[in-house]
């Protein structure tokens, strides 16, 4: 089968590297079936869509919200890349999964409302899928009512008329989208598990998302949590478009 293309840009190696071993781990890939791009590191390569099953968009340290003023090089160069990849896996439909980071930039990218006023804490929250969420095969054998992990500043307002509500919560409305037939983003990590969310602590306790003294009481909060339901969004979309 074609391999899927995971887009990431975590400078930081530890959280980097296991971010990979988790979308690896549960989406039931082997890393000759994942291929790893850091877009942090340089210019994207050429990417050609054809020679791969998927596109998926791993979380970032980046808030694709902020002035574009406010933004460093890195970042900056960063989203105009992705997002003139996004142009094309928009115009073909192209399967695409992105988490957190995601929602940011094809949120945007279609016209939704992305700004801070839905950002939620790090740890676990209680998402609910909405009945099109229920029906459609991405979260297919998911539970209704599920645990996730989050942690995110900025999140979507308001989604266009062309977009369908997948799942929600009740500290951030929009927790899971769709355009068209085969464009995802969840606000949740569906990657996200308890070791992964304990390395993330460490390595951004310093960047805003909770007072650097709470690191081990957000650690708490995350191990009071069972994450299992989320993962299921990563195999779904290997088996849909695997082939």
């Amino acid at each position: 089968m074609r391999p899927f293309l995971l887009l990431a840009s975590r400078e930081h190696d530890v959280v980097a590297d296991d971010e990979y071993r988790a979308f690896c781990e549960y989406s039931g890939l082997g890393p000759e079936q994942l291929h790893r791009v850091r877009a942090e590191a340089g210019p994207l390569p050429e990417i050609r869509l054809e020679d791969y099953a998927g596109v998926m968009l791993g979380g970032s340290p980046f808030t694709a919200s902020d002035p574009h003023e406010s933004k460093g090089g890195v970042q900056r160069r960063v989203e105009a890349e992705i997002s003139a990849l996004l142009d094309r896996i928009v115009a073909e439909d192209f399967p695409f999964l992105g988490a957190c980071y995601g929602v940011g930039l094809l949120g945007t990218h279609r016209g939704a409302v992305v700004d801070r006023n839905f950002g939620e804490a790090v740890g676990p929250v209680k998402v609910r899928l909405s009945a099109a969420g229920l029906a459609d095969p991405l979260c297919a054998g998911i539970d209704p009512v599920f645990d996730a992990y989050v942690g995110h500043k900025e999140a979507v307002r308001r989604l266009p008329p062309d977009a369908v509500l997948l799942a929600g919560s009740d500290t951030c409305p929009v927790q899971m989208f769709r355009f068209r037939c085969n464009l995802y983003a969840t606000q949740f990590h569906p990657e996200l598990d308890l070791a992964g969310i304990e390395r993330r602590v460490d390595a951004y306790r310093h960047s805003g998302y909770f007072p650097p003294r709470e690191a081990e009481a957000v650690k708490e909060r995350a191990r009071g949590a069972s994450v299992t339901e989320p993962q299921k969004v990563l195999r779904n979309f290997v088996r849909i478009h695997a082939g």
